[in-house]
């Protein structure tokens, strides 16, 4: 599938939902799965990415209804899944296979996690070696291109005698989520404490859910504890609507930013404070944004969003901010070419074993629609374009979602029609995005490619 873009000859408006998040979700289906009981998650428009992750609840012996919109999920707990009959496919989810990987590691049964072309390149030596040092069996194929580092297919199990993992005190080399909560999630069948220490706070889904849920969590700065000696062994079941993606709401609060006249707002969106670094920055920039809080879902609050044009200007990204923002720097790029001034991204390494090299890929992009800028190795540095349109283009989206989806938002702007080829990788994460900006007003199609 490739994107067609027509320049916007008028302001974008309305208010439009997004996909649930998807990080929030994953959560949701894997924690449903180790409850106890039945539980209920209604999850608006979940992608390819939380549909691995249903598929591999479901070859470890959970049974799970779905609907439209709603998963009625039947929990086996913590010591109930069973040895899978054939490799769990994690299609292009690193989410879904790295926290797998945490709760795989402690069973008495051999399992395989694959993934495909993407995800099978991505690095998996950091969730391994620390599920190794509390004992678990994980096995990957070196990878070539990285010495040292293992990718995909993992064979992990069965855990050797006694069957318990071991405690662990783990200091994380960069900020990750994923291992953070592969290493949480092991802590669960662990006869001593799990304790992860960060060099700046990533996302807390996972520790937000397990608190709500019952198992003692405790957080003092960038260090987060599990203690089993205070924990019953079991997971209520539980009940969640999960709110909208931030990430996904990133490129409608960019759109109405970029579009002359544009007012747009995005309802129900989460807004947990270690996911809002890309609307942080939008407010650096001169952005007209607005959030309005009005609750929260097991642990996980969520409001408004309202975005308005105005001018923007240049803005210098690193640290915590961009850790908070990470998935949200694509778009933040496409924010930067129309930004006056020059934009400077840094502390964003990560970034270059996403499901593309998301720096190149982006350096790419922007200088198709004319835009200077200049690799570095952990970030970018981007000369903004403020006056006149982009030129028209057309881009490779490298098999990235939010490549795709950042390209697109710099075609509303640009003096033609241009092409975002290889946009089915859309689907992952807002299989809407199309439709949705055509709600706004976008003249914005889907056609087959070739």
């Amino acid at each position: 599938m490739d994107l067609i873009v027509q320049p916007q000859r008028a302001p974008l408006r309305g208010i439009v939902p997004v996909p649930a998040d998807k990080s929030i979700t994953h959560r949701a289906i894997l924690f449903a799965a180790l409850a106890d009981g039945t539980s209920r998650v209604v999850a608006e428009s979940a992608g390819e990415d939380n549909r691995s992750t249903l598929a591999a609840i479901r070859a470890l012996g959970v049974e799970a209804e779905v609907g439209a919109s709603e998963m009625t999920i039947s929990g086996r707990g913590l010591e109930g899944l069973r040895e899978p009959a054939a490799p769990l496919d994690c299609g292009n989810s690193g989410t879904t296979m790295r926290l797998f990987a945490g709760v795989l590691a402690a069973q008495r049964f051999r399992s395989v996690l694959v993934g495909d072309e993407s995800l099978s390149k991505r690095p998996m030596a950091r969730v391994a070696t620390p599920l190794r040092l509390r004992g678990a069996r994980i096995e990957g194929r070196l990878d070539p291109k990285r010495p040292g580092d293992l990718t995909a297919p993992l064979e992990i199990g069965p855990l050797p005698a006694p069957h318990v993992l071991s405690e662990i005190s783990y200091d994380l080399p960069i900020p990750t989520a994923q291992v953070k909560s592969a290493l949480l999630l092991s802590g669960l069948w662990a006869a001593g404490a799990t304790s992860v220490s960060e060099p700046l706070v990533s996302r807390d889904h996972t520790e937000r859910m397990l608190s709500s849920l019952g198992v003692p969590i405790e957080r003092v700065g960038s260090v987060v504890a599990l203690d089993p000696a205070a924990f019953s062994g079991r997971l209520p079941a539980f009940e969640i609507k999960v709110p909208g993606d931030p990430s996904a709401a990133a490129f409608l609060v960019a759109a109405a930013l970029l579009v002359p006249g544009s007012e747009v707002g995005v309802r129900s969106v989460g807004l947990n404070p270690t996911r809002t670094g890309f609307f942080d920055l939008v407010r650096l920039m001169g952005g007209q944004l607005a959030a309005q809080a009005h609750g929260d879902e097991v642990g996980e609050p969520f409001g408004e969003i309202a975005a308005r044009h105005g001018g923007l200007v240049a803005v210098s990204a690193g640290g915590e901010t961009v850790v908070r923002a990470i998935d949200e720097i694509p778009v933040l790029c496409a924010l930067a070419a129309r930004a006056r001034g020059t934009t400077i991204i840094a502390d964003a390494r990560e970034l270059r074993v996403k499901e593309s090299d998301r720096i190149a890929a982006m350096a790419t992009v922007l200088r198709a629609f004319g835009v200077a800028c200049e690799e570095q190795p952990d970030g970018m540095v981007i000369e903004g374009n403020p006056d006149g349109p982009l030129r028209a283009a057309t881009v490779d989206a490298a098999s990235d979602h939010r490549i795709a989806m950042s390209a697109a938002l710099l075609g509303l702007v640009a003096d033609g029609e241009s092409r975002v080829t290889g946009a089915d990788s859309i689907a992952t994460s807002f299989p809407r995005f199309a439709g949705t900006l055509r709600a706004l007003g976008a003249d914005v199609r889907a056609v087959s490619s070739g």
